[in-house]
This record gives C-alpha cells, sequence and structure tokens, in this order.
C-alpha cells in the first residue's frame, strides 16, 4: 500500500508524513492512513489521528510539498510510589507505545532511585514488567520489629502451690484448696528459665532500622531456700533438699515438713521454717508458727496460728483462736475467733462473731450455699465478700467493711520511692557513661558501667510492673461487692470506703456496690436496682 506523492519518515522516535503536490491524486482517508502506517510497521507507536486529518484534508489541493507529525514512539514510563510509613513500595509500569518496553533492570534502577532499597520483591517485580499493563503492585515490605520476649519460668511440678496468686479482671484472686501436701526429694527437677530475646529488628523499604524492645530478662531469685541452680545448666532450677515445693516470685522454695499428730502440752509451742502438717486438733493456748503452710486435719480450739504461706483447717476454727496467714485462710468453720488473710479467707459452713480480714475477698458458705451464714463480728475485705445468709435475727449487729486495703495503699508509696531512686541511680550512671565516652576510659570502667545500667534498668523495670500491678488492684477496689446468695435479716452495718450504711430491715439475695456517684445501690435477684437507704 501507499499513496502517490507521499512518504513517511522517522527522526528520533518522530514519525513525519511528507505530501508533494500531484494532480489528480484520488482524495486519501484518515483511516487509509492509518492502515498504511499499520502495514508499515508503526501501529504501535503513539498516533496523532488530528494529525493525520489535516494531512487527508490538505493533500488533494496542496500548493506545495508539507510535511506533518503524525506519531512518535513512547518507551515504557516506571513509576514508584513509596508508602508515608515507607513500609511497602509500589511500582507500575505505562506501556510503551512503538518504543523500548520496561526490562528488569529498569524497574530495579527505578526502585533505587526512588530510594527503595530493602524488601524487594523480585518476583512481584518480574510480574509487573511481564504485565505492563499499567496496575501498580506492592513490590517491596519493610519488616515491623518482633519485640523480644520477656524471661519466662516453667514449673516443672504441676501441683505446686503459688505464692503469688494472680488477680482475675475483676480484681479477684482465684480461690483453688488444696488437698494434702506436694513432696520432692533432693535434686528434683523444679523449674526451667527461658532467658528473654532481644527481639528482631526490623525496617523500611529505605533500609531504615526500626529497633526492636528487648525483653524484660529476670534471673532466678537470689534467695530460694530448699533450691539451687543446677551446676551443669544455668536455667534449671533444682531441690536441694526433701520437701514442699512452693512457687514465689522468681523461681520455687522447697520447704521442709513437719508432721505432727497433734499439737498440745506435750507436743509444746512449734517454731518451724518449713510447712507443719498436724493430723489431729490444736489445743488451747498452743502457738504454731510455720514459715510456709499449715495445714490442719482436726480442729483448732483456741492459741495462734501464724503462717508465711496458707492455712487450711479441715475442722472447725473455735474459742478465740487466732490466724493470721500471709496467703489464704480455709476452714469447715469458724466461731469467736480472728482470722487474717493476706489473700482469701473461706469459711466451708459459717463464720459466728469473728473478726475476719483479708486483703481481697472474704467467702462464706463455699460447701453450703443455701445454708450458710455470716454473722456478728466484723468482716473487712478489699474486693469481696460473699455468703448465703448475712445477719442473724437474734445476735448482735454484723459489721461489713469493703473496698479497704491499708496494706495496699502502704506498698503503692513505697513502690513510688523505690521508683525514683531507681531512677535517679539510673540517671547517674548514664551521666558517667557520657562522661567517660567524651573524655576516654583509661581504667576500663565503662563496660562495668553499661553493665550496672542494663541490670538497673531491668530491675526498675520489675518495679514499674509492680506498681502497675497495684494501681490496678486499688483501681479496682471502686468496684468492690457485697453479694447475699440468699437473704439479709437482722441488724447490719455496711462500709463502702467513706459510704456508711446501717440495715434494718430484711431483704433477699441481691448485691450492694457503690455506683459512678459514689451511692450505694442494692441490686436484687431480678436485676432491679435501688439506692439503700437507712
Amino acid at each position: 500500500m501507499g499513496f502517490a506523492g507521499m512518504a513517511l519518515s522517522e527522526t528520533d522516535g518522530n514519525l513525519f508524513l511528507s505530501v508533494e503536490p500531484v494532480p489528480g491524486r484520488e482524495p486519501v482517508t484518515v483511516q487509509a492512513l492509518h492502515d498504511w502506517l499499520v502495514q508499515e510497521g508503526f501501529g504501535a507507536c503513539q498516533l496523532d489521528i488530528g494529525a493525520l486529518e489535516r494531512a487527508a484534508g490538505e493533500s488533494a489541493n496542496a500548493p506545495a510539498r508539507f510535511s506533518v507529525l503524525v506519531g512518535r514512539r513512547i518507551d515504557a514510563v516506571l513509576s514508584v510510589h513509596v508508602a508515608l510509613d515507607a513500609m511497602s513500595a509500589t511500582l507500575s509500569i505505562r506501556p510503551a507505545q512503538g518504543g523500548k518496553p520496561a526490562e528488569l533492570g529498569d524497574a530495579l534502577r527505578a526502585l533505587t532511585l526512588a530510594g527503595v532499597v530493602a524488601g524487594i520483591d523480585e518476583a512481584a517485580v518480574h510480574q509487573v514488567v511481564a504485565a505492563e499493563d499499567g496496575e501498580a503492585m506492592v513490590v517491596a515490605r519493610g519488616a515491623v520489629p518482633e519485640d523480644g520476649q520477656d524471661a519466662q519460668f516453667e514449673e516443672l511440678i504441676p501441683a505446686t502451690p503459688d505464692r503469688t496468686p494472680k488477680l482475675d479482671e475483676n480484681g479477684l484472686i482465684d480461690y483453688r484448696e488444696h488437698d494434702g501436701i506436694v513432696m520432692v526429694h533432693t535434686g528434683a527437677l523444679l523449674m526451667r528459665r527461658t532467658p528473654a530475646t532481644p527481639g528482631v529488628a526490623g525496617y523500611t523499604v529505605r533500609g531504615d532500622v526500626l529497633a526492636a524492645r528487648p525483653g524484660v530478662d529476670e534471673p532466678f531469685s537470689a534467695q530460694l531456700a530448699g533450691a539451687q541452680i543446677s551446676p551443669e545448666d544455668a536455667n534449671l532450677l533444682l531441690a536441694s533438699i526433701s520437701g514442699q515445693p512452693v512457687r514465689v516470685h522468681g523461681g520455687v522454695i522447697v520447704e521442709p515438713v513437719l508432721r505432727l499428730a497433734e499439737i498440745n502440752m506435750a507436743t509444746g509451742n512449734i517454731h518451724y521454717e518449713g510447712t507443719v502438717h498436724v493430723e489431729g486438733d490444736i489445743g488451747q493456748d498452743m502457738k504454731v508458727e510455720a514459715g510456709g503452710d499449715i495445714l490442719v486435719g482436726g480442729l483448732v480450739d483456741g492459741g495462734l496460728l501464724q503462717a508465711g504461706g496458707n492455712i487450711e483447717v479441715a475442722g472447725g476454727v473455735i474459742a478465740h483462736a487466732r490466724l493470721h496467714a500471709q496467703g489464704s485462710i480455709a476452714a469447715r468453720f469458724a466461731e469467736a475467733s480472728q482470722l487474717h488473710a493476706g489473700t482469701v479467707i473461706a469459711i466451708h459452713d459459717m463464720a459466728m462473731e469473728c473478726e475476719l480480714q483479708s486483703l481481697n475477698q472474704i467467702l462464706v458458705g463455699t460447701g453450703s450455699p443455701r445454708r450458710g451464714r455470716l454473722m456478728g463480728g466484723r468482716a473487712t475485705a478489699m474486693m469481696l465478700i460473699r455468703t448465703p445468709l448475712l445477719g442473724s435475727p437474734t445476735g448482735g449487729v454484723t459489721q461489713i467493711v469493703l473496698g479497704a486495703n491499708h496494706a495496699l495503699e502502704a506498698r503503692y508509696r513505697d513502690l513510688l520511692a523505690r521508683l525514683e531512686k531507681e531512677h535517679a541511680a539510673q540517671e547517674s550512671l548514664r551521666k558517667l557513661i557520657a562522661q567517660l565516652t567524651a573524655s576516654g576510659d583509661p581504667r576500663g570502667v565503662l563496660g562495668r558501667a553499661q553493665a550496672s545500667l542494663d541490670h538497673a534498668g531491668s530491675v526498675h523495670a520489675q518495679t514499674q510492673a509492680e506498681r502497675d500491678e497495684v494501681e490496678q488492684q486499688l483501681a479496682l477496689s471502686r468496684d468492690a461487692m457485697l453479694d447475699v446468695g440468699v437473704a439479709v435479716v437482722g441488724a447490719v452495718d455496711l462500709s463502702f470506703g467513706r459510704v456508711n450504711m446501717p440495715l434494718r430491715r430484711e431483704l433477699r439475695a441481691g448485691s450492694f456496690r457503690l455506683d459512678a456517684q459514689g451511692v450505694l445501690i442494692y441490686t436484687d435477684g431480678s436485676g432491679y436496682a435501688v439506692p439503700v437507704l437507712p
């Protein structure tokens, strides 16, 4: 195909149509010119239809030779877009029009020029180049840093009682009774420690490093009586004596166990560093002091029991007995006695004319949900007091105090003071390190100073975690509740923080708590809530 007096030429990728005047030349259409260009191999070029229309219109009557730019070769155009956070980059290619198509090397150079140097997916780049359809595709991704894991402690004796009870989302300690005593022998495997990990740094597609937070490392506690670190494995804890394993913060201790048939004038008072297991009764005026748990198979008939762990009494507690436990206290019933627990008091049947004080909760009627009763005396807990029946129609006033924990408030003040001292110590170490770095370290102190700072940071992080936990407990105390499963009968005085309310009428099963405005609210079993009035 060709036309008289017309010729095509190409210069630097530009396509020109030259037209000479030819008398009697038949009219030329735009379509005919387009078909001619395609036939000559210029169909893929960017053709200017407007220029073709002018050439066709002017060719019939042109008085002199003229030339028209009717098309050009366009190379492929590569576009790279980097996300604002530099965590991904996309590549798109505008297809070539008769020009040079994109190649893999062109795409990689475009990424480099855009500053994309990390996380490049060459398979995705190949796919974009092969498709060349103009659609953007992610071809590079950064990596989010993976924070390190804190040190982990794995108990190797599953039934080990825990002296560091955990709070649930409601601020309550999960109370569970333990049957008997778990025993281990010398050399038994107690716990495995997994050290903290440093984490894995991330990066952006521009190659910037994103630092990971290292895990908080924590060694085995320095004072673990009855246990020792394995000489073959610094992360393995072994029993160094035979006794009862007990979980504590940062490890497991092993307490020796003293077993007695009963405690009376014949045995005398007992002072023991470990756990005391009494199969029978504890008699009047007898004293038992144990660094661990005290387990009584019979009755506590007066006397004084002091335990660094828990106290469990299979029988009752009577006759002005005094029980003090840093952990929990559990008994079948209690009458005219004092029970002070660091966590939970759990009474199977009833408590009569007792002084009950627990830093978390008091549970009465755990084994008698319809007949259990809390009557007379005084019961004080931070989070929860639960009983089927509260008060007595013939007895004296029963006093209930909730939401108060002076020991926890004192601990919080101590933690704040400790944090302030730890912060000051860290600042001093940082200044020393900066001074040694700037002026030199002829005595080799810098390494020790940095190690001290790292250790101080780990200790500070642990203290902060303790502070956060105490703050959570104090905040949860606003949700303290009295839960009555059957009824309130007789005279009851309620105290929620600074709100004091005497109850002198019977109420059905329900709960008492303060609302957001500090008003004492009673909610019955159907969910109907009303303010409590004198």
